[in-house]
């Protein structure tokens, strides 16, 4: 008993720090930058210049930045290397752990989804943090914080801001806020998930809406397959098949091509997509 409050007390603690860091990243070493020198600043002062109507619809309202184990992390910020390098660490295990959950409830043998994703090995697999802070935006109605869209990759682990909005996902044909829970990691899934789950498991689609009031921060974690992997339903669910779960009848492919893919149709429909890595094999 007394561990797992002492766990709870640790868990809680290196969320604050993680929280601390970002916000002090964003504000000593980006937010300057993004107000000065973003080319979307100066499209969006051009476009209210302008008087019309017109909306910026091909660029999202959103400072950004990807942290890898091999590549170069923010340096002014006290103690972010350390604190970052922790959470991320934590948020590997919690990811393998919901990858074994989910072949549980789908019925397939323990540590399958997880030998898709790294081919067998461990250091192949994928596992980056993408920092993404969405500013007091002046005219929220001309720009979207980000477009709407699904993951590429497997399991998504977002921490969101406690006290500012903004993270929508469609449900049932609506855009449904995400109301952020004080110190809770949202799982999300991706496109490869939703393929080796025979669509048991869909990929959601979401945005983030720009706001007049308040810099939202959103500290996403993903496990993402190899660029080597090779993706394809499960055959123990294939088995199974359900007409209304695979009606669309996924197929099976490297996840590199189906990147090469993704990249030039992010923000369009994700049947397509499959489709195009369906016809290339």
């Amino acid at each position: 008993m007394q561990d797992s409050i002492q766990d709870e007390v640790d868990r809680l603690e290196l969320l604050d720090r993680v929280k601390k860091v970002t916000t002090e990243c964003y504000k000593v070493e980006r937010e300057e930058n993004f107000f000065n020198d973003s080319t979307l600043v100066k499209l969006l002062k051009e476009l209210i210049e302008k008087n019309g109507e017109e909306k910026l619809e091909n660029l999202d309202w959103e400072d950004v930045f990807l942290l890898t184990d091999d590549n170069e992390w923010p340096r002014k910020t006290l103690g972010f290397k350390e604190t970052m390098t922790e959470y991320r660490a934590e948020l590997k295990k919690l990811a393998e752990k919901l990858m074994e959950v989910m072949d549980e409830n789908l019925g397939i043998p323990k540590g399958h989804i997880k030998k898709m994703f790294t081919g067998g090995d461990e250091e192949n697999a994928f596992f980056g943090t993408k920092v993404s802070h969405y500013p007091s935006c002046p005219h929220p109605e001309r720009v979207t914080g980000v477009r709407a869209h699904t993951d590429a990759g497997g399991i998504i682990l977002l921490f969101q801001d406690n006290e500012v909005g903004g993270l929508e996902i469609l449900k049932d044909g609506k855009w449904t806020d995400v109301q952020p829970i004080p110190n809770a990691i949202c799982i999300n899934t991706g496109d490869q998930i939703e393929v080796l789950s025979n669509g048991r498991y869909k990929s959601v689609w979401h945005r983030v809406q720009a706001v007049p009031n308040g810099t939202k921060r959103l500290i996403a974690s993903f496990y993402n397959p190899s660029y080597n992997a090779t993706i394809e339903p499960a055959s123990q669910l294939i088995q199974k098949e359900n007409k209304d779960v695979n009606h669309f009848g996924y197929p099976k492919f490297v996840f590199g091509d189906y990147m090469s893919v993704y990249i030039k149709q992010k923000f369009l429909p994700k049947e397509p997509r499959f489709e195009a890595v369906k016809a290339a094999n």
